[in-house]
């Protein structure tokens, strides 16, 4: 994964539920990435440090 691929949560994370989608906006050091989720509208839930376990990837860009 890298920076501004589409991923999932694959469990709730952080008062975040799975499923939701987020993009990738930094990566640190391929274990954690800052990724904004958004809502089905496409509004901002919270940016968040999740780490890699967290997250599937949907679309790599």
């Amino acid at each position: 994964m890298k920076e501004l691929d589409v991923v999932r949560l694959v469990g709730d994370f952080a008062g975040i539920s799975a499923g939701t989608k987020g993009t990738i906006v930094l990566e640190y050091d391929g274990t954690h990435f800052e990724v904004e989720f958004v809502d089905t509208m496409g509004d901002t839930i919270d940016v968040i440090t999740t780490p890699s376990e967290m997250l599937a990837l949907v679309e790599s860009v």
